[in-house]
Parts: C-alpha cells; structure tokens; sequence
C-alpha cells in the first residue's frame, strides 16, 4: 500500500530516469572538459570535518578570519542552500561557501547535485549559525571527483525500504547516521576483544575455512567441492578442534576472530555466515573463562560505551555488577516450580516422567527424538521454559554431556560437564567448557554423534580421526569459549535483528 503523498512506483522511476539521464549528460560535459575522463584523481585531501570542528570548534569568528587557516577538504555532497554546499566525510559533516561571482563561473558549481563528491580547498571560516565553514577563494578551489548519477533517497526520509536497507548498504551508510555508528561500534568491539586477549598472552591464529570434516559445533554444514583434489570439502561451522590442536602443539592461550557458516535458517537470530571469536587457555577451567567473561565484557562496554550500563529495548543491564549463575536444572525449576526436582536429579532413572515433562511444557515433536538421551530432554525443556527468560546477565551451567560432545565431564556427576553458556536478554552470547582432552571419552562421544547422524540428525558431528590423534599426543587441561560477535553488537547497539549489525546480510535474489 502506497502513502497518499508518496508517488506511485511506476512515476518514482519515470522521475528517477530523467534525473539519472540528466546527470548522465552533465558527466558527459564532464568529459569532454577533463583529462581523467570526468572522474579526477588529482585532488589532495589535508583535513578530515571531525578534526577541524575538535580543534577549531571553540574558536570565535574573529578568531578565524585572523588567523587565516588553510585547509582542503572532501566528500560527498549532501545538501545545498545558496552559496552553502553541505558535504560529510568519513568522521562528520561541514560546509564550503562561494560567492555569487564565483558561482557564475565555476562549472563545477554549475554541475553540482546532491550525492557528488567534492573537493574543496579555502579558508576557515565561522557563519552567523556558528557553523564552522570552508570559503572558496579561488575557481580552481572547487571541483567535482565524482559525479553521482543516481540521486539520493529523500532526505527526510532517508532509505525507507528497510529491505531496501540491507540490500542496499552502500545507500544506508550514507543516509544514516545511525547505521554508520553501529558499525562504528562493531568494529571498536572487535578492535577491543583483539587488545583485551593480546595483552593477557593471547596468540591469535588463522584456522582453515575449507574442511575436509566440519567439526566443533551441531550444525549442518555448507558443502563444496575442491577441483584440484578431487574432493566435497565443507566451509567451517567453527574453528575449535583447529585451536585445539594448537593447544596440543604448545600455543597455550590462542584466539581467532572467524567467520562461521551453518546451513541453518535465517531469523532476527541467525544468519548463515556470521561472526564469532573463540579462545583457548591450556590450565583453566571453565569458571576461570566466566571470570575472564565477566571482566572481558566490562571493559568493552566502558572502552567502546563509556559505560558499564547498557539499554536494551526497555531493559537496562549493569555489567559493573556480578553476573548471576546457575546451574541448567536450577533454571529449569526456577520457571517450573511444579515438576519434581528429584526427576532432574536422577534423570536416568525418569526417563520417561522427562518425556512427560517435555510434552508437557510444548517441547515440539520430532523424528530425531528416538535418539534422544534423558540429557537431551532436560536442555529441551530449559530451552522451551527458561532460556527466554533470562534476562538479566546469566550463565547456565551443568550441560548435560549427551548435548555437550566436547566439554569435560563433571567430576562429581559425570552425567553433566564443566560448561556453561552465556545469556543476556533471553539470547545465548557465549559458549565455554572445560575441554575434553580424554583421547577414548571423546572418541566414544564422536561415535555416539556418528549413531545420531546415521539415524536423521543432519547437524550431529562426523568423526575426526585426526583430532582423536592430536588428543592421544595428550592436551593439557584446557578451558575454551566462544563469543558471538553478532549478537553481541546487536546489544551493544539496540539493534533487535542480527541484518541490523551484518554489513550485507543475506537476502533472496531479487525477481527480475
């Protein structure tokens, strides 16, 4: 349905075409008026807007015209009023004035439309608004590099198309503020976590993205084939077993920031390729890495924030205060205060009370379920009851190891592991565990995941040969996490859906 004063489609594009063919034919002039062909290359840019607003801001009008500061600038054009013409550059916005004489002469002048990119060389200035502004003194001064020859979405209203927006992120980024700072804070988060774990010891490594064997994580994988081998290969679902070799070599504290891929269906959650870290530390446990959690996500907040306190739709989180823990079962009752937490407690002897208990609560039918292990119920049921509700900063710990095929069993009941996963806002953000680095358990584990895949799981792992033989030349006791780093920018930044916080998120083709 159109807005009564939006014009229908058919007329935006007969509009769009005529402004796109006249700004075609002014590039034409360009042309036959410039050596490079209409896209100059000669232009020296000296000053960024940011900068000169930082140390100039405060300066008054006479001030300036004193002092007769030179600078050059460039950008892209973003508004017009009289002899004003509005730019921003990659920190802020700014402004160049010429005069009516100039102006008359000036091709450049003449040519100019919204979305061009400029260069200007003058004399700073402050305007009446006090409004720091760059006075053309010479014809020369003022040129066009690049001509845009599709106009910009309406000022007003920037790019209002929201799918529009993520397929088109190059216009988004110009238009909106907003998303430029998101990724602003994407990229200060990540430049924080890399200093965080280096100063700490931390190496960082580079893990193949093509796999023979997808391994380190339940999800069903992207296949491709190598030519020159002559073998199907699999883009990673996680670098972990790759680290973990690592950790047998001697690296004791190793870190990756990565690229993963599941071939898994998209939400406000999940998109295929996605972004994570994950780290490894030989002689921890899994409660030294919710330590570390705790601090490392404390420091980003006041690096990249300013501030420990982090708003969420209408929640409010204060990573200056200690996170809560407990235990998977703990939180299932917690949100069931009617089931019998002696059937938890022995959940092997209850087995079919779980299933009960499962069905009860909604947990959906499906054909995977004759492979399910009591285990496998409970963390059904947490996921169904609890996990949405744990809003404040949490770690849930004590997975049961028939969904944890590569954490350390708990040394008083072995029926759990030494992992925990981290919440905040009903959404997962990081998964740790004490590594398992007992050759014949996790060789017994893959078998078991190999038993579920046969019967329909396609997103149970395959068994690695060669990680069973890194682990038999015997890895130290080691803790490893991962962090998502999509969602994570997703609460840094306000963003309730994860294409908010990915570049290019994936999309459907278009139809033609």
């Amino acid at each position: 349905m159109t807005d009564q004063n939006t014009p229908a489609p058919e007329v935006q594009n007969a509009e769009e075409n005529k402004l796109i063919a006249e700004r075609r034919q002014k590039l034409e002039q360009m042309r036959e008026n410039c050596k490079a062909n209409g896209h100059r290359n000669d232009f020296k840019r000296e000053n960024l807007a940011a900068e000169l607003k930082a140390q100039y801001g405060d300066k008054t009008k006479e001030e300036l015209a004193e002092a007769g500061i030179k600078v050059s600038v460039a950008g892209r054009v973003m508004g017009k009023r009289g002899p004003f013409v509005g730019f921003q550059d990659s920190t802020s916005r700014l402004q160049v004035y010429m005069g009516k004489p100039l102006q008359k002469e000036s091709d450049a002048w003449q040519k100019l439309d919204i979305g061009d990119i400029i260069g200007a060389s003058g004399t700073l200035q402050l305007s009446g608004k006090g409004e720091l502004y760059v006075q053309i003194e010479e014809l020369n001064d003022f040129v066009i590099l690049t001509k845009s020859l599709r106009p910009l979405p309406d000022k007003f209203h920037g790019l209002a198309d929201q799918e529009m927006k993520y397929r088109q992120r190059y216009v988004d980024l110009i238009i909106n503020e907003e998303t430029r700072n998101t990724f602003m804070i994407r990229s200060k988060i990540i430049e924080t976590m890399r200093f965080y774990l280096s100063q700490r010891g931390y190496i960082e490594a580079e893990t193949p993205m093509l796999q023979t064997i997808p391994g380190g994580a339940t999800a069903k994988p992207f296949e491709t084939h190598h030519n020159a081998l002559g073998i199907d290969m699999f883009l990673r679902i996680a670098p972990e077993l790759y680290l973990k070799r690592l950790v047998v070599g001697g690296f004791d504290k190793v870190f990756e920031i990565n690229r993963n891929f599941r071939n898994e269906g998209l939400s406000t959650r999940h998109n295929p390729e996605f972004t994570m870290i994950e780290f490894y530390q030989a002689y921890a446990t899994y409660h030294d890495l919710m330590d570390l959690t705790e601090d490392m996500l404390r420091t980003i907040a006041e690096t990249v924030l300013g501030t420990t306190t982090i708003k969420y739709g209408e929640s409010e989180y204060d990573f200056a205060q200690p996170f809560q823990r407990m235990t998977m079962v703990e939180a299932v009752m917690k949100y069931n205060p009617e089931f019998d937490v002696t059937v938890f407690n022995n959940p092997e002897e209850n087995f079919e009370q779980l299933k009960a208990y499962a069905k009860q609560v909604g947990v959906p039918d499906s054909p995977k379920q004759a492979a399910w292990g009591p285990g496998k119920y409970i963390c059904e049921i947490f996921e169904e009851t609890a996990e949405e509700k744990l809003d404040q900063p949490t770690f849930i710990t004590e997975y049961p190891w028939e969904v944890s095929p590569l954490a350390r069993r708990n040394d008083d009941n072995p029926f759990v592991t030494d992992r925990f996963e981290f919440f905040v806002g009903g959404r997962e953000l990081a998964n740790g565990f004490s590594e398992l680095n007992d050759a014949e358990d996790q060789a017994a584990r893959f078998r078991k995941q190999v038993e579920e895949k046969d019967a329909g799981d396609d997103e149970a792992m395959h068994f690695d040969d060669d990680y069973i033989r890194a682990l038999e030349y015997g890895m130290p006791p080691t803790a490893g996490q991962g962090i998502g780093i999509d969602r994570l920018v997703m609460l840094f930044t306000n963003s309730h859906t994860i294409k908010d916080v990915i570049l290019f998120p994936h999309m459907k083709p278009l139809a033609d």
